[in-house]
């Protein structure tokens, strides 16, 4: 295949970066069998937690108030003061104008009321084929808690399983909260006492693998706060080191850790209410070189972490660093942080990760972000043009695909 020069390079980059499928790694949404936990439609997009934050910076309603309302009221509320009053020029509000528009809605007319007839007119099933094709994205990895009293019934009953939806082994319960998570454990018939003694360490291990077993996850995963060290002598930090490493050791998956969220910071936000912190990077060094048989998929949440952590990803091989979380999922974070880890790295990282939480956000994350990335890529190629080294179009789809699926996929399975 001929070399692509530079005037070309930057619309080709774009145009394969676009086209490319995705293998969304992290989300929080549901496949359509389990009911109510998917979350879809307008209202859901307006009620969205990163929405609700910047609501109350400007809304003269009391926290209390507001959550009394139903979700429609709410959604009217969000709407008149963060896209009548005011231009919607953040992130979280420019992500819903960017899903209504790929929808081929009119967003100009700004009429709310058509916007849910649009919504109500359509299946979950007929939306879920809709935002896939629209995202450009093959399968998502859901966020899975067998602790959700709502969840765990369906994944004991079994469902018609959907390959696009994979799934992720959620146990913050179990590692944040031993004594609630013991509780609950004996309840259903595992022979734990709370001391963190041998029995519960055998009770936890097959806790731990029955739900592999039941979910089939592509990895186990938990969100800790900025503060997490190992080892402490914490509960946490014990059943991390005697039941959680061997488990994913043994099912043959990583470990996800997804570092430096501080909780209710504000508990009046509810889920809104969540803050970040800088964590120490040094617990991922030790992770990695204390445990060489583990995989470790690692990312943080404050700005000030991303540096070291991408230098700590150049010295562990059993260390992928993953995508651009929560409060760093801004687009001018997300392409400093993405330059930054190609620079270090090269293409041996997972660029982004949505994190939707409801459906529709796959359309928005995936479509600013892809944007960005081709930006960044179609820069590094240009940089070996300037040094002599050819570019083909098939170095550049061979490089995406490694970006956008390839990668998680070897991590997984290697």
């Amino acid at each position: 295949m001929s070399q692509i020069n530079a005037s070309a390079l930057a619309d080709t980059v774009r145009k394969i970066v676009d086209s490319t499928p995705v293998l969304d790694m992290h989300t929080h949404i549901y496949a359509p069998a389990f009911g109510p936990l998917l979350l879809w439609g307008i209202d859901d997009l307006l009620t969205y937690h990163y929405v609700v934050a910047e609501l109350f910076r400007v809304a003269p309603l009391p926290y209390e108030k507001y959550w009394a309302l139903s979700k429609a009221d709410q959604a009217d509320y969000v709407w008149k003061h963060l896209f009548v009053e005011r231009s919607p020029v953040s992130e979280a509000c420019r992500g819903v104008l960017t899903i209504l528009h790929a929808l081929g809605l009119d967003t100009s007319a700004r009429d709310l009321a058509a916007l849910r007839r649009y919504f109500a007119s359509l299946t979950v099933e007929q939306y879920t084929d809709r935002v896939f094709e629209l995202a450009g994205v093959s399968s998502v990895v859901m966020t899975n808690d067998p602790f959700d009293d709502l969840e765990r019934p369906v994944w004991e009953k079994g469902y018609p399983r959907d390959p696009r939806f994979q799934a992720a082994l959620r146990i913050d319960p179990l590692l944040n909260d031993w004594l609630g998570a013991a509780r609950r454990l004996k309840e259903w018939g595992y022979d734990v006492r709370g001391d963190l003694g041998p029995r519960d360490v055998d009770a936890v291990l097959r806790f731990l693998a029955d739900w592999v077993k039941r979910m089939q996850p592509r990895y186990m995963a938990v969100s800790l706060p900025p503060t997490f060290a190992l080892p402490d002598g914490s509960s946490c930090g014990t059943l991390i080191e005697k039941c959680v490493l061997p488990a994913a050791r043994d099912a043959g998956i990583p470990f996800a850790t997804m570092i430096g969220v501080r909780r209710a910071v504000n508990p009046h936000l509810r889920l809104a209410g969540d803050g970040l912190g800088r964590a120490d990077v040094q617990v991922v060094d030790r992770l990695c070189t204390r445990f060489p048989d583990n995989r470790f998929l690692v990312t943080m949440l404050g700005r000030e972490n991303q540096h070291e952590l991408c230098v700590s990803a150049r010295k562990h091989s059993n260390l992928m660093v993953f995508g651009c979380w929560w409060f760093v999922n801004v687009p001018s974070l997300i392409e400093e942080i993405t330059r930054m880890r190609m620079e270090l790295l090269g293409l041996s990282f997972v660029p982004q990760h949505s994190d939707a939480r409801v459906l529709d956000q796959i359309i928005y994350k995936w479509s600013h972000s892809r944007s960005i990335l081709a930006d960044v890529l179609a820069d590094k190629y240009r940089d070996l043009l300037d040094a002599g080294w050819s570019v083909t179009e098939q170095d550049i789809r061979r490089d995406v695909r490694m970006l956008l699926s390839g990668n998680f996929e070897r991590f997984c399975e290697s």
